[in-house]
């Protein structure tokens, strides 16, 4: 690994042991073993080596989410779902470092325009694939799109809930009868 790669990975370790708002250019250093002043040669600043962590380390989290569709097999759309969020809700508490860390990233997206640029690029890209586990073929069509997006958006929260207080929700069964509930499906 080069100098750019040690503070690219101390500044990914210091984001999910102190948290974005709380690290500091000399945290980065310490944990990278690079010299402060490296920061700056490589990536300009340390909030610029920060976006950088936040935006590997929301990649990692697509990559073990990607893995996850693709090992999901079941006959139909709501099926499939459940059994996706299942596997991510079993493996929360292995990837939890790696998702507090990305979680951190939706709120510093608010103060950088290249964070949320990111995050859009990968939420579209999430939402394509959603569409395509749920509904083989329909990732290029508006309707797979919003498919998509409303999976996501059960699936990260159920997610962030997960993170916050497991014991308090309900099992995967449980929420995808209320799913169906609330959208009125059989």
């Amino acid at each position: 690994m080069n100098h750019r790669d040690d503070l690219l990975e101390g500044a990914k370790k210091c984001l999910v042991e102190k948290g974005y708002a709380h690290t500091t250019a000399r945290d980065i250093a310490a944990a990278s073993g690079a010299h402060l002043a490296s920061i700056g040669y490589h990536y300009g600043s340390k909030d610029a080596l920060m976006n950088a962590a936040v935006i590997a380390a929301t990649s990692e989290w697509g990559d073990t989410v990607a893995e996850a569709l693709d090992a999901v097999e079941a006959p139909d759309p709501q099926a499939r779902l459940a059994a996706l969020v299942d596997r991510m809700r079993a493996s929360t508490p292995q990837e939890r470092e790696l998702l507090m860390a990305s979680v951190q990233a939706y709120a510093e997206a608010q103060f950088s325009p290249e964070l949320r640029s990111a995050l859009g690029a990968a939420y579209q890209e999430a939402h394509r694939e959603f569409a395509a586990l749920l509904d083989p073929g329909s990732q290029d069509t508006p309707q797979g799109r919003a498919l998509g997006a409303a999976a996501y958006a059960v699936f990260s929260g159920v997610i962030l809930q997960e993170l916050v207080d497991p014991d308090a929700l309900p099992d995967t069964e449980a929420l995808m009868a209320a799913l169906r509930r609330l959208t009125g499906a059989p």
